[in-house]
């Protein structure tokens, strides 16, 4: 008898230590699992950005995160008009080469997003216009000083022929152009960022670049929500829109702006009128591309309400909410499932 209760003791024992051991094992899974937050701030073009990546690898996290700090900092060089740097060939190059070459030799990644620009011209029929550099030149130096207003005969001295620019195999004529890459730039590099993360194994991100956001898939098992500032006011939100793997661009009349004689002047010029637009104070698109979105926003922002619903139909998974200057909202037919209910 007291060898059988010398061996349930041992068996005991022995399951006791199986099920310590199994219970080790899974929190040791469970907690490896676990989802961390590394987070990193830039400022850049003119923004401030913030990125975030979700892993539980802070070797690989990390390392991500300084590739994107550098993915940025390029891009920043390649499309500044207004600042030099050595071995550079950016935009202020372009700008102001006083060489006797026909052509000039510029980096690929520049070229590429110049080629883009211009196909955005041709894609909303002239609104967004790269070459108006020194239309906006105009307008920032009424806008810094915060007084007055531009002459018509001051602002159509400046030239902003599209045909300036050309391109081939990588080099642009050395036509003296004024490019301003401003209504593309951040849309545009925040692509470059979000498939550079999705190519390195992360799936679960948000990117923040101004009116610029990009999530990835959620850190949990939800939906990223995302609020839409009031352009009444600054502390305010108007709308929520949630979902995954979506890019939300917003353009409005409150980020860089002054007012004279009761009027507000913004900075997004509609090269048709050479002023700024006044259709609404705000819009947002939500689509799958941040460069897409980028142009879609300013684009929109540049037509009446009824023009821009009609526009985006040729899109697939684009949609829109217009905030007017009447301080209604106005919404595409699709947008309501990306509502915060």
């Amino acid at each position: 008898m007291k060898k059988i209760k010398d061996n349930w003791g041992y068996i005991v024992s022995l399951i006791l230590l199986i099920i310590f051991i199994i219970w080790m094992i899974f929190d040791y899974t469970k907690k490896k699992n676990i989802l961390q937050e590394y987070s990193k701030n830039f400022f850049y073009m003119d923004t401030y950005i913030n990125v975030r990546i979700y892993s539980n690898n802070s070797k690989k996290a990390n390392e991500a995160l300084n590739e994107i700090d550098k993915i940025y900092s390029d891009y920043h060089k390649l499309v500044d008009r207004y600042n030099k740097y050595d071995n550079i060939k950016n935009i202020y190059y372009i700008n102001n080469n006083d060489s006797d070459s026909e052509y000039l030799e510029i980096d690929s990644r520049l070229y590429d997003l110049i080629e883009y620009g211009l196909n955005a011209y041709k894609e909303t029929n002239g609104l967004i216009n790269i070459n108006m550099g020194e239309l906006i030149d105009i307008w920032k130096t009424y806008r810094e000083k915060e007084s007055g207003v531009p002459s018509t005969e001051e602002l159509m001295s400046a030239n902003i022929d599209i045909n300036r620019i050309k391109i081939s195999s990588n080099k642009i004529l050395n036509n003296h152009p004024n490019i301003d890459l401003g209504a593309l730039a951040k849309g545009y590099v925040s692509e470059i960022v979000s498939e550079y993360l999705e190519s390195v194994g992360f799936d679960k991100y948000l990117i923040n670049a101004g009116g610029n956001v990009i999530v990835g898939n959620h850190y949990g098992d939800g939906e990223y929500k995302i609020g839409i500032e009031d352009p009444t006011d600054s502390n305010g939100i108007y709308e929520i829109i949630k979902g995954n793997n979506i890019c939300i661009t917003t353009s409005g009349d409150y980020q860089r702006y002054y007012d004279y004689n009761g009027v507000r002047y913004h900075h997004i010029i509609d090269p048709n009128t050479l002023y700024p637009s006044n259709y609404v104070k705000s819009v947002t698109v939500i689509t799958k591309d941040g460069a897409l979105g980028d142009m879609l926003s300013t684009a929109l922002f540049l037509m009446s309400v009824d023009e821009g619903k009609e526009f985006i139909k040729k899109y697939d998974n684009v949609e829109a909410v217009w905030y007017t200057t009447d301080n209604e909202t106005i919404k595409s037919e699709g947008f309501d499932k990306y509502e915060q209910k």
